[in-house]
């Protein structure tokens, strides 16, 4: 693959690097540099490329989904913090005939943790005695709060357990990416966790996703199609 790496901070550069330990060409790289530049300047930037990957800031994210629209090229959307204008982005992906996924998390092991999460909401539907809730844990450098793994579990869990679920945020220090599942009662208390040990796995599944989104139009939703792109 052709790639352009839109937002070359610490994602983006892992990204490239993981990339390239791959055989892929990192044709574009775009920073903060280029804040100021329209999405069509970035388009002309863009163009000749096979695929984008957006690991920048939500202010941006917009401008971004524009240029590589206008560029027509498949855009893999890692920043989170922007999904209040989901309907946004895909009027201009429509627009556009263009093609976009986007996901709050693209770990792999985040994804198998959303399914574990969700089957056990679903034991504890019944078990009105239970109250499930939702941690989450990052560095003090993390913008967003709470995290969009964060909210996407909650939005999980409510749907298969049948209630409300609070959650719950901390930034400090230099806390890994933590989030937990837990379900209290007054006799115990179950707690599912996952801990990102660094981010090698948010950049291998966003190189899966960029995979997959070649050669496809529409906007799609990395954990909705999960499944479908590690069988390809």
């Amino acid at each position: 693959m052709k790639l352009a790496i839109i937002g070359y901070g610490a994602m983006g550069q892992l990204v490239a690097k993981l990339a390239a330990e791959q055989g892929h060409e990192i044709s574009v790289t775009l920073n903060s540099r280029d804040a100021e530049r329209g999405s069509e300047e970035l388009a002309s930037s863009l163009r000749g490329c096979d695929v984008a990957i957006d690991f920048s800031v939500a202010a941006v994210v917009i401008r971004n989904v524009k240029a590589c629209a206008s560029a027509e090229l498949p855009l893999v959307e890692g920043t989170t913090g922007w999904q209040s204008r989901l309907d946004e982005v895909k009027n201009v992906v429509s627009q556009n005939d263009g093609a976009l996924i986007y996901g709050a998390n693209f770990s792999v092991g985040v994804q198998v943790f959303y399914r574990i999460a969700a089957s056990a909401a679903e034991l504890f539907h019944s078990l009105e005695s239970y109250d499930a809730f939702i941690e989450e844990a990052h560095h003090k450098r993390k913008r967003d709060a709470p995290s969009g793994t964060a909210l996407q579990l909650g939005e999980i869990v409510a749907l298969h357990v049948g209630r409300e679920v609070p959650v719950s945020s901390t930034r400090a220090g230099y806390i890994p990416g933590t989030h937990r599942v837990g379900f209290d009662s007054a006799a115990d208390q179950i707690i599912l966790e996952h801990t990102a040990r660094g981010r090698e796995g948010f950049a291998a599944g966003a190189l899966l996703a960029a995979s997959w989104i070649i050669g496809r139009k529409g906007v799609y939703e990395f954990s909705e199609v999960f499944d479908e792109i590690i069988k390809a």
